[in-house]
Parts: structure tokens; C-alpha cells; sequence
């Protein structure tokens, strides 16, 4: 069991905004608020952080009024900076490289983007909403895949073997070392070991504490 997590939702569309709400609340989490722009989203937050009630987490849509471009990715980038301890999971329909990077660019804290095709899988939608709650990241695979393959990240990724590679995208979905062992059907010593060969090889020194994690996918986001 969890501790039960205090969400905002932000989606233009009432049916889904409902449905997110519901599959939440039916798992014992609390939705403060739901709202269906951008503009009320940073209203609300700020309100919330007026009364010293902020919210764990903002689920957002990346598009949202009036012009469903990049509202609400745009909104999610400002509650970041402007509340660190608010965790932000976005919800998009594609992958849109842009706005993960922009997303991804800040503070490796509490932060999250997945395909709303994930939805429909409700436990791993709470689970990664849990997750971003909690100060963790949450990615899509697809993100993921097509963050870290672009061909002008080959250079930074010839330094990793193979299995460094798939870990590294295991890793940069939130997972744990016992759940990277368990999908790979390995022993946790030997992920410990590939995330060790991991940092080792972006340079990322043990000072850089828990968020080395994040900071290697970041790594290759900015190189």
C-alpha cells in the first residue's frame, strides 16, 4: 500500500479528466482539483500553494486551449520552476520530442511524460503517477526509445554495451534495480553492476547522489 497521493488534473476533455479522476480516487488518492486549461492549472496551484496545500502531483495534458499546442507542456515547465516540490506527470497523444526535452531539461525531481495510451493500463498509469508523487520519473518507453536514438546520441551511446543500453532505458522508466532484475531475468547484483558501468562511463560521480539515475538519461538528452 501507498500513501494516498493529492493530485490536480489539467485535461480539456471532460470525459477523460473524469475517467482519471475515478480511476484515482477509486484507489484511495485525492484529487484536489480538475481543470481544463492551462491558465486555470497555474491558477489553482498558486491558489492551493496560497493556502500551504500544494498538491503531490499535476497530471497535465501536453496540448490544451485555446490553441492545443503547447499549453499545457508550457504549464508544466512554470509549476516546475516555480513549486520543485509538485511533482508533474504529462499526458500526450504522440511523442512529441520537443516538449519531452523541454520537460526533461530542469530539475531531475518528480517528473514524468507518458502516452495516453497508457491509460488504459490503469495500474501502471497509478503506479507511475505514485511514482512522479513520490520525487521519481516516470517515462514512456516510446519517449524513451526515441529520445535516446536519435543518430546524433550514437556517439555517447558507442561507450555502452548492449545491455547497458537496455538498462539505461529501464532506468530512465522509473524502474528499480530489483525490477530492471526481474525484466531481465538477472540477479540484482548484476544490474548493480551495469548501472555502476553505467555512471562510470557518462561520468557521473557518486556526488551527484540518488538523482545519477535520471542525470544519465539527462545526459544524453543535452550532450
Amino acid at each position: 500500500m501507498v500513501d494516498r497521493v493529492r493530485v490536480v488534473i489539467a485535461e480539456d476533455s471532460v470525459l477523460l479528466r473524469e475517467g482519471l479522476t475515478r480511476l484515482l480516487t477509486d484507489r484511495g488518492h485525492e484529487v484536489v482539483a480538475g481543470v481544463g486549461d492551462a491558465e486555470a492549472l497555474l491558477k489553482v496551484v498558486g491558489e492551493l500553494a496560497d493556502e500551504d496545500a500544494l498538491p503531490d502531483v499535476v497530471v497535465a495534458d501536453v496540448r490544451m486551449p485555446p490553441t492545443h499546442t503547447d499549453e499545457g507542456v508550457k504549464a508544466a515547465v512554470r509549476l516546475r520552476r516555480d513549486h520543485p516540490s509538485v511533482g508533474v506527470l504529462v499526458l500526450s497523444q504522440y511523442v512529441e520530442e520537443q516538449y519531452a526535452t523541454e520537460l526533461l531539461a530542469g530539475s531531475s525531481r518528480g517528473v514524468g511524460y507518458l502516452l495516453k495510451d497508457r491509460v488504459a493500463d490503469v495500474r501502471e498509469f497509478v503506479d507511475a503517477v505514485v511514482r512522479v508523487a513520490a520525487g521519481g520519473t516516470a517515462l514512456d518507453p516510446e519517449v524513451v526509445a526515441q529520445l535516446l536514438g536519435r543518430s546524433r546520441k550514437q556517439d555517447v551511446l558507442a561507450g555502452l554495451t548492449p545491455r547497458e543500453r537496455e538498462v539505461l532505458g529501464l532506468m530512465a522508466e522509473g524502474r528499480t534495480n530489483s525490477a530492471i532484475a526481474k525484466q531481465l531475468v538477472v540477479s540484482d547484483g548484476a544490474v548493480e553492476k551495469h548501472v555502476s558501468n553505467i555512471f562510470l562511463k557518462l561520468g557521473l560521480a557518486p556526488s551527484d547522489g540518488d538523482h545519477r539515475r535520471v542525470l544519465a538519461v539527462l545526459t544524453y538528452l543535452n550532450s
